[in-house]
């Protein structure tokens, strides 16, 4: 039978605060360039006018990094330092594919 070691909270290793600092600060402004291209997006398609349906779903497109970028946090911050990157790099993935269908909707649908 084996046995394995208790871990206590003292005994596990932690990153350094300027690491993780660092990894949530770079994934800040990638998604904050997620949502200033949104914005630019917004506006742009606007002066051509918009219906309703459009603008609801391009204005979830300016707040949906910032959705994924809360939930990656609160996935991440109680991991290591490379967990947390990976994840905050998922889901940079997830605001990517989500970005690329909202350009293919508005480039088809031009008063979506």
């Amino acid at each position: 039978m084996m046995t394995s070691p208790s871990n206590t909270g003292s005994s596990v290793a932690r990153s350094p605060r300027w690491l993780v600092g660092l990894v949530i600060g770079l994934a800040g402004l990638s998604y904050a360039y997620a949502v200033w291209n949104a914005v630019a997006h917004l506006i742009t398609m606007a002066q051509t006018g918009l219906t309703g349906g459009g603008w609801a779903t391009l204005l979830f497109g300016v707040v949906f990094p910032a959705i994924v970028f809360a939930f990656a946090y609160a996935i991440g911050r109680r991991r290591s330092v490379g967990e947390l990157a990976l994840v905050f790099l998922a889901g940079l993935g997830i605001v990517a594919v989500f970005w690329m269908s909202l350009i293919a909707l508005s480039l088809t649908l031009p008063s979506a």
